[in-house]
């Protein structure tokens, strides 16, 4: 849970950070940046979602923490975190 919630808040935080402002870009950038961060490398978030925000080095050292954390998950953990992930943007396309 505490991973959860740590990730919920980083993520709250980008978003955040980011100023989006429409809800169909927010879900988008938010289901792209959970793609990346359960699958991708740290610098595929700056290369992608956050490409075109300014991040600074403090955030980076926190997206590369949480990046330490998701991977230390138990394989089976992140394998059912990416199948949600997959079900969520499944829904949305045929929304």
């Amino acid at each position: 849970m505490k991973g959860s919630s740590t990730l919920l808040l980083v993520a709250l935080t980008v978003l955040s950070t980011c100023g989006l402002a429409k809800a169909e870009d927010n879900s988008e950038f938010f289901m792209e940046f959970l793609q990346v961060l359960l699958v991708g490398s740290p610098e595929e978030l700056y290369e992608g979602p956050l490409g075109k925000y300014n991040v600074n080095q403090d955030a980076k050292e926190a997206m590369t923490e949480l990046k330490s954390c998701i991977d230390g998950l138990q394989p089976i953990h992140k394998m059912e975190l990416v199948k949600l992930l997959e079900q969520v943007l499944g829904s949305e396309d045929d929304a």
